[in-house]
């Protein structure tokens, strides 16, 4: 039977043997070869040996090449995001589940520029542009409840607010990047 290798991250080498102590400690007899997986992978924080599994594929065919830096990002949910995105990185369409709704925001955010003051009408011919499912009014207000876009009390100026991006952001930002690039 052959065998696939599946890189084995731990970002904390001592909570994976505190994790893994305390599993075999609930055992009476040694583990099976799959209960072992399974508590490999709960040790770094995933369901179990299949979540892990299906992280690490999803992982591997939205980014190239793999990196330990990017550790807590959810592989999956990226995936299933960049259905929402067109051929040219449009936001085609709004995603579903407010988690996906605010990985959507960063990437709006990191389309618009920095450091300039723009006048309403600017944001909104900028949003227009960057998706196509014609409410850039949703996206402008979305964009400045979440603090990523601040507006002057008259509504005549906004700005990007400065922030750091989430890990998982930036990582659907450079899937979006890599996807364009090899179109």
């Amino acid at each position: 039977m052959s065998r696939t290798a599946l890189p084995f991250y731990a970002h904390d080498i001592s909570a994976v043997a505190r994790s893994l102590r305390q599993q075999l400690a609930e055992h009476d007899a040694p583990p099976g070869h799959v209960e072992m997986l399974n508590m490999l992978a709960r040790s770094v924080g995933h369901r179990n040996f299949q979540q892990l599994r299906a992280q690490i594929a999803a992982y591997e065919r939205l980014s190239d090449p793999p990196s330990a830096e990017a550790e807590g990002v959810d592989f999956r949910r990226l995936e299933r995001l960049a259905r929402c995105y067109d051929g040219e990185g449009c936001l085609a369409r709004w995603p579903a589940k407010h988690s996906e709704r605010l990985i959507a925001l960063w990437v709006l955010w990191s389309r618009l520029p920095a450091k300039q003051a723009m006048t309403e009408r600017e944001v909104n011919e900028r949003l227009q542009a960057l998706h196509g499912f014609g409410d850039h009014a949703l996206l402008r207000r979305e964009l400045c409840d979440l603090g990523l876009m601040e507006r002057t009390r008259d509504g005549r100026v906004y700005r990007r607010v400065e922030r750091p991006m989430p890990a998982d952001a930036q990582a659907m930002v450079q899937a979006l990047k890599r996807r364009n690039r090899d179109a």
